[in-house]
């Protein structure tokens, strides 16, 4: 199963990098797509052009034929990998939908989608939780870290259920994750969903 569900996600970005220049997935009309990958693009970047000196050194360092093509494929693997891993990052951003529901990810790792009558509140909230990327703590909340921090918490009426990156389920009753400008996610979010006022006719005026 873990094998299966690696392999799509690297499907996912291979398809990614067609994407990155003329589109994003599933962001309907009327949608606000959120971005996050903000926190983790210099090290992404870094560690592209770490790969390309060591497949430039490596070529220039090995002498054995056999060994070297092997080594060029890994670290071209690498460079590919990399750059997959940034574009399914920016080309599935998190989506909030017109009617406030909810939808979040990273890459082609993980998708959450969250209706709108299930969020019950969202704030603009930095924290810098422990552990990887998708991590469910002991409190029963979801932390969907980029580059170690989380700048939006949603608040849930239920419990929903989630399928992490390997294929194991969880509940959760909460969620935190990134998003380069959590104003605007929060905003989108709380659009509507104030409560009128108890001493005003929910009909309009007269």
């Amino acid at each position: 199963m873990s094998v299966r569900r690696f392999v799509r996600h690297e499907a996912r970005a291979l398809h990614s990098l067609g994407l990155w220049v003329r589109r994003r997935h599933a962001v309907p009309e009327g949608a606000l797509a959120v971005p996050y990958t903000g926190p983790q693009t210099a090290m992404m970047y870094g560690l592209l052009f770490v790969s390309v000196v060591e497949t430039v050194m490596l070529a220039l360092l090995v002498p054995w034929p056999v060994v070297h093509g092997v080594l060029l494929v890994l670290d071209v693997y690498g460079v590919v990998f990399v750059l997959g891993t940034q574009a399914a990052c920016v080309t599935r951003p998190h989506v909030v939908d017109a009617d406030g529901a909810l939808r979040v990810r990273y890459g082609g790792l993980f998708d959450l989608r969250i209706p709108a009558g299930a969020v019950v509140g969202a704030r603009v909230e930095r924290r810098f939780p422990e552990g990887g990327t998708v991590r469910l703590g002991e409190d029963g909340v979801l932390d969907v870290a980029v580059g170690g921090q989380t700048t939006v918490t949603v608040e849930l009426a239920a419990p929903v259920e989630f399928v992490r990156p390997l294929g194991k389920r969880g509940r959760t009753r909460a969620v935190r994750f990134h998003a380069d400008d959590p104003g605007a996610a929060v905003a989108a979010l709380t659009r509507g969903r104030r409560a009128p006022s108890p001493f005003q006719d929910p009909r309009g005026p007269a």
